[in-house]
C-alpha cells in the first residue's frame, strides 16, 4: 500500500474499480457547476441528492466511491464549494478523493463528443474492457483524462542562515502571499528545460543545479506538479508583465506570507528550511 504524502493525493488504500455500483453506504462526490456539494461541511447522504448518471471511481475502506453531477438546483441546507476551498473542511482522505472526483467529472463534461467526427463518446471499451478513457463508436478515437505536467521551483542563493529564496506573486495570488515559481511543460520539452525556460520567462534569471524533489497531483483542475530546487546562477530580477506582479529575494529567516501547507510551494520551502535547521513562522 502506497504511503499518502499529500492531501491532494488519493488515499493509499483507495482501489480503482470501475465496476462499483451505487448503494446506501457509498461515498458520492456530487458537483454543481463544477463545485462540490456539501451538507454542513460533510458529504451529503445519498437520499439528499438527485444526480445525473454516476461515474464509478473505486473503493475506499470497503465503500464504493462514485462521482456525479447534481440534477437541478442545490437543495435547501446544502452548499456548493470550490474543491480547493474544502481543504481543512473535509478530512484529508476525502479531500484527496474529492480532487479525483472533480478531475473525472470535468473530463466527462468537457469530452462529451468526439473531437475528430463529433459523434457522442462512450465510456470505456464497449467490448467489456475497463478504463477511464472515452471512446468514439464511429471513428474509434480514444481520449483520456487530461493530466497537465507543471514544474514548480524553489530558487535559492547563499549558504546556511544567509540563504535567500526567490519568491514571487502573481495577479491571482492571495493578497500579500509570495510563492515559488511554476509553469506548464511544453510539448517535446524536458522537465529540466521547462524549469530553466519558466524561470527565465517569469523573472529573467538563469538557474543551475536543478534537482527533482517530489510530485503532487493538483486537481484544480488537472495538473501534476513536479517539484524542483535550483540554485541562482545569474541575471537581475525582471518580472514578466501580466504574469508576475512582484518578485524578490527573501532571507530564509524573514519570509513573507507563503502558501498553505497542502501546496507544493509550501512543502518545498519547509523542506529547504529543514535542511538549514530553520522553520516557517
Amino acid at each position: 500500500m502506497a504511503a499518502k504524502t499529500s492531501a491532494t493525493e488519493r488515499p493509499g488504500d483507495f482501489l480503482d474499480d470501475l465496476s462499483v455500483q451505487d448503494n446506501p453506504n457509498a461515498l458520492k462526490f456530487v458537483f454543481s457547476d463544477g463545485k462540490l456539494v456539501l451538507s454542513h461541511h460533510e458529504l451529503p447522504a445519498s437520499s439528499e441528492l438527485d444526480t445525473e448518471s454516476l461515474i464509478p471511481l473505486g473503493t475506499y475502506q470497503g465503500k464504493s466511491v462514485l462521482a456525479g453531477v447534481l440534477k437541478g438546483k442545490i437543495p435547501d441546507g446544502l452548499t456548493a464549494w470550490n474543491v480547493r476551498a474544502t481543504y481543512g473542511v473535509l478530512p484529508d482522505d476525502l479531500f484527496g478523493l474529492a480532487g479525483l472526483a472533480h478531475q473525472v467529472t470535468e473530463f466527462h463534461r468537457t469530452h462529451r463528443y468526439c473531437g475528430a467526427c463529433a459523434t457522442e463518446l462512450q465510456s470505456g471499451d464497449p467490448q467489456g474492457g475497463l478504463g477511464r478513457y472515452r471512446r468514439c463508436p464511429h471513428c474509434g478515437l480514444s481520449v483520456y483524462p487530461r493530466v497537465a505536467p507543471a514544474v514548480i521551483v524553489l530558487i535559492s542563493r547563499g549558504e546556511g542562515p544567509d540563504t535567500e529564496f526567490l519568491l514571487a506573486r502573481g495577479p491571482r495570488q492571495a493578497p500579500g502571499v509570495y510563492t515559488t515559481l511554476a509553469g506548464f511543460v511544453e510539448p517535446s520539452e524536458t522537465l529540466e528545460n521547462a524549469v530553466q525556460r519558466e524561470i527565465l520567462e517569469e523573472v529573467g534569471v538563469h538557474v543551475g543545479n536543478i534537482r527533482y524533489q517530489f510530485s503532487q497531483p493538483w486537481p484544480f483542475p488537472h495538473s501534476l506538479m513536479l517539484a524542483f530546487t535550483a540554485r541562482y546562477d545569474s541575471g537581475e530580477i525582471t518580472p514578466q508583465p501580466g504574469e508576475i506582479e512582484d518578485a524578490q529575494w527573501f532571507p530564509a529567516l524573514q519570509l513573507p506570507s507563503i502558501p498553505p501547507p497542502f501546496t507544493s510551494s509550501r512543502r518545498l520551502i519547509d523542506e529547504a528550511l529543514s535542511t538549514l535547521s530553520l522553520t516557517t513562522r
